[in-house]
């Protein structure tokens, strides 16, 4: 299961609607996934992608361009220039909320926009297409009984995919001036994927592309794929493919590890997801993340260990008062726990052998809201001293360790 948030961001003065789905356990890397022309974020092949890519630990935005699907703007005004603008629009939005992406992936003429705009995302690691044209200007293609009246008047409606679409001659102009040379400077991971059966956009693209572009380079058949990679297992082999390629050139990046088929109940199982900080922490029937901030070398994609460890005994202090408040019938309308911890001189420790001793003190604040007794407010105090994790704190404790 991946989240699944919906967010808007600006390009050009136009409001633009993505979808950004993300892996349960916490992303590392962060892709944005181009569509192909006249389509949309929902159409199967970026739906599938996306997802395959989610499911390996990558995160993915997918969003309409501008004119397309849930985004504003006029299609009729767009072109391929407009199209790698919404693409560093929304590179830009990642970078602020989120995290800037480090890998591209662009299908069809998507594909063309990727290539190009990697050259505006200093953060991007490594590109792939699937399916790409090695020049914006092979779309005509699919306009050749219009492009005459669209010279000659200025605009045209044209059927694509069964859709109407009006197209200007601005954007026949403006795909006139993309060539191969972006490609050749690209001085990044290229991945070319490429169905020889693909009858919207020859195989001879990804020929011209893989031999513009500089190593390290790949190319893969997507064999009897068409090419809008219909078939789901076409899709899944694509983010299969994508993912494992992508290992080599992401930095820290891990593929996100098979769950235990089994973890006792009441274990807890802690894996290296990198070589720094991040932690993978699995229970029995969840998974989740533990690392350190960014500022002493994490990459702050979930709580610190102490943090882990405030929020144990907060949780469990709010249970705690909770089910004793239920089951007393105490008017409790909601209770909040804030925590901090610290460290103290140990002025007055009567078992310390150091002087300068220190003692661990964890702060609690509960806010107890409802029509409550002064009386009921002091029975739920006592109470939050009661609950099992206060008391494994404050008991002796012994951990023992040992190799496997």
């Amino acid at each position: 299961m991946a989240n699944r948030q919906q967010l808007t961001f600006e390009s050009n003065g136009n409001q633009l609607v993505g979808l950004l789905e993300t892996p349960n356990e916490g992303a590392e890397h962060y892709a944005i996934f181009a569509h192909c022309f006249t389509c949309g974020k929902d159409v199967i092949a970026a739906s599938r992608i996306a997802r395959g890519l989610v499911n390996r630990g990558i995160a993915v935005l997918r969003f309409d361009f501008t004119g397309l699907g849930g985004s504003d703007g006029d299609f009729a005004n767009t072109n391929f220039s407009s199209n790698i603008d919404d693409l560093i629009a929304a590179a830009n939005h990642l970078r602020k909320h989120y995290k800037a992406p480090d890998l591209l992936v662009g299908h069809s003429l998507g594909g063309a926009a990727v290539i190009r705009a990697a050259h505006r995302i200093a953060e991007v690691k490594a590109v792939a297409t699937l399916g790409a044209p090695a020049q914006a200007s092979h779309v005509t293609k699919q306009l050749t009984c219009s492009i005459d009246t669209i010279e000659e008047k200025g605009a045209a409606e044209v059927n694509l995919a069964g859709r109407n679409f009006l197209i200007k001659k601005q954007f026949l102009d403006d795909i006139k001036q993309s060539d191969t040379q972006p490609i050749a400077s690209l001085n990044m991971p290229l991945l070319v994927m490429h169905s020889p059966v693909d009858t919207v956009v020859d195989i001879k693209q990804a020929e011209i592309i893989y031999k513009a572009a500089k190593h390290p380079k790949s190319f893969i058949s997507l064999d009897s794929a068409d090419h809008l990679l219909t078939k789901k297992q076409d899709a899944e082999y694509a983010a299969e493919v994508i993912a494992s390629w992508a290992i080599r050139y992401l930095p820290d990046y891990t593929p996100v590890r098979e769950k235990p088929t089994q973890v006792a109940s009441g274990k807890i199982i802690v894996n290296e997801r990198n070589h720094r900080f991040t932690r993978n922490v699995l229970s029995d029937t969840h998974v989740w993340l533990a690392d350190e901030p960014a500022k002493v070398g994490g990459d702050n994609l979930g709580p610190d260990p102490y943090e882990h460890l405030l929020a144990a005994l907060g949780t469990c202090t709010s249970m705690t008062i909770r089910m004793y408040a239920n089951r007393k019938k105490i008017p409790l309308k909601d209770v909040s726990v804030s925590l901090e911890h610290s460290r103290q001189h140990a002025n007055d420790c009567e078992n310390c052998d150091k002087s300068d001793a220190k003692i661990e003190v964890f702060h609690r604040v509960l806010t107890l809201d409802g029509d409550l007794s002064e009386e009921q407010r002091e029975q739920l105090l006592v109470i939050a001293d009661k609950c099992p994790v206060h008391r494994t704190l404050c008991g002796k404790i012994d951990i023992t360790t040992e190799l496997k």
